[in-house]
């Protein structure tokens, strides 16, 4: 079933429609401030008139005579009275005003159960926020728990959702370990399982404690509105970028902030390092890269290094150049990949040289992703062949210049086996599923912003570009097309963004579409290389040699 497109007005006009929910929704709560005391005294006549009929049903029916007599006598006594109907009128509408107020009473301070909640964590505090050298101290045993904690909110379960804390001028907030501290204290004490966000003001000494909102799981691989040399990674927190993207969560619409990673000659983090446990989401992540740069017209090389075919939608596909699974096959690879990165230099170079642009075929886009390499480099070395990840010193280094890109998957228990090229010109990193502290703060260079969670769903993690801050991350849900056991939605969605197959590739003919062995094809030869570059030397356009992948 093939998806219907969004309507014009749904995909190009999802500013505006914002924009007039928000003005509908400013103008709707200024009608109801406007007419507010017209709500009240409609509200209070109701009661006055339920009122009236209950007491007439009360009244015994031998007394309603004079009941009704007393009445009469009392509207011609008003009538006659000058200003009568009027006064009447007044006292009618200030006794249905008092009746129709709102009587839910206010609160006025936490309950006994959240106050011994904030008692306690103040006691908790006090080991770390005074000195016996204080004479007196914000924080000590049997104090006031409301002159250090100036404001608080707690969910329907009693746990805290906001804390604001003022601690003192002494504390060293500026050290790492002290803050590690008081942060992991204060996530055992406000209940573990939830992500907090810990906003430090060094100036202020303050301390501003948030849980954060679960970031959405059903947003899957779409065609997402971005320019070429632009990668969706995932998506964050409101506040943490100034951008964000109209996407479909389901059938809905909505705008969501991204985590956009820019690659080419201007991209300062050209490459990519995800790391994670196995069922994190990785490969998810590879897949979703993939078909980004295949939406863009660029060519994409996959070497698959766990052999688990979770590529194999891929093969054969318009734009891909080789999907590879065996030691020999990644070595043969990333050797032409190698080679390629250098005869794109060169022809750039001879361009620039005579004053010409760069060649058509040295500007498209070059993808090289890699999941799992260290197991190919292992197997390699065990059969006596030479490392395949050598092979990644050209393109890393000098892959920004050639429109090369390289993006890097592996485990962490794999990470000692990746050379220190990988390590030194992959600045984008990202860390995906459950990993302590420490290890997210090796990959990353700094530690996360909030707290990590031991049960988080796959795709989700933290991302850091360069020297920028730490994002929370949720990768889209780009699962394998041809793996039964995920959501037929999602697989859906993948099948849809698939280029198409080649001529003569796998899966024409009545071939079984999820076979891996295609020929690796060839760029183009750079244009304007004469007789004389021959007689210099310089190695003509990279032949592409023939690759058989390995079927797992």
């Amino acid at each position: 079933m093939v998806r219907r497109p969004l309507p014009r007005i749904l995909s190009s006009g999802t500013a505006s429609l914002t924009r007039g929910r928000d003005l509908a929704r400013t103008a709707a709560d200024s009608a109801t401030d406007v007419l507010h005391p017209l709500l009240v005294i409609g509200r209070g006549l109701r009661i006055l008139a339920a009122s009236g009929r209950r007491r007439w049903s009360q009244t015994p029916k031998d007394k309603r005579g004079p009941a009704l007599f007393l009445g009469a006598a009392c509207v011609l006594v008003v009538a006659l009275v000058p200003y009568g109907p009027l006064l009447a009128l007044f006292t009618l509408m200030a006794a249905a005003a008092w009746h129709g107020r709102d009587r839910t009473p206010a609160k006025t301070g936490p309950s006994d159960a959240e106050t011994e909640r904030l008692g306690s964590l103040y006691e908790a505090l006090v080991p770390y926020f005074s000195v016996p050298e204080d004479p007196s101290p914000l924080f000590a045993h049997g104090g006031d728990w409301d002159t250090a904690f100036s404001g608080y909110e707690f969910d329907e379960a009693g746990r805290i959702t906001r804390l604001h804390i003022r601690y003192p001028a002494y504390f060293t907030d500026g050290e790492a370990t002290s803050r590690a501290r008081i942060e992991a204290l204060l996530h055992a004490k406000s209940g573990r399982g939830r992500e907090y966000l810990f906003d430090w003001d060094e100036e202020g000494n303050q301390l501003d404690l948030r849980v954060l909102a679960a970031l959405p799981t059903g947003i899957a691989a779409q065609q997402f509105v971005t320019s070429p040399g632009e990668t969706v990674l995932g998506f964050t927190d409101a506040g943490s970028v100034q951008r964000t993207l109209p996407v479909l969560e389901g059938d809905e619409p909505r705008d969501v902030p991204p985590v956009i990673w820019r690659t080419g000659p201007r991209s300062t983090e050209p490459h990519l390092l995800a790391v994670g446990q196995p069922g994190s989401g990785t490969s998810t992540l590879l897949r979703s890269v993939a078909l980004q740069a295949l939406r863009h017209g660029g060519h994409v090389m996959i070497v698959d290094g766990g052999g688990s075919g979770e590529y194999s939608c891929l093969s054969g596909r318009s734009g891909v150049l080789a999907v590879e699974c065996g030691p020999t096959g990644a070595l043969a690879t990333l050797e032409w990949a190698a080679r390629e990165t250098e005869r794109r230099l060169i022809a750039t170079h001879r361009a620039r040289e005579v004053g010409r642009p760069a060649p058509e075929d040295t500007r498209r886009p070059l993808w090289i992703l890699l999941d799992q390499p260290s197991v190919l480099a292992h197997l390699a070395v065990a059969e006596g062949g030479p490392d395949p990840l050598a092979q990644l010193q050209v393109p890393l280094r000098h892959g920004r210049p050639a429109h090369v890109t390289v993006v890097v998957a592996e485990q962490f228990g794999h990470l000692e086996l990746l050379n220190d090229a990988v390590w030194q010109h992959t600045r984008a990193r990202v860390v995906l599923g459950p990993a302590a502290i420490q290890q997210i703060a090796d990959v990353l260079g700094l530690p996360p912003h909030t707290t990590p969670t031991a049960q988080v769903p796959p795709g989700r993690g933290y991302a850091r570009l360069g020297t920028g801050p730490v994002h929370r991350l949720q990768v889209p849900a780009t699962p394998d097309p041809y793996d039964e056991a995920t959501h037929p939605a999602y697989r859906q969605a993948v099948l849809e963004l698939l280029p198409e197959r080649q001529q003569g590739g796998p899966g024409a003919g009545g071939q079984d579409p999820t076979a891996l062995t295609k020929p690796l094809q060839g760029l183009p030869p750079a244009q304007g290389q004469g007789p004389a570059a021959d007689a210099a030397g310089i190695p003509e356009a990279a032949e592409a040699p023939e690759v058989a992948a390995e079927a797992p």
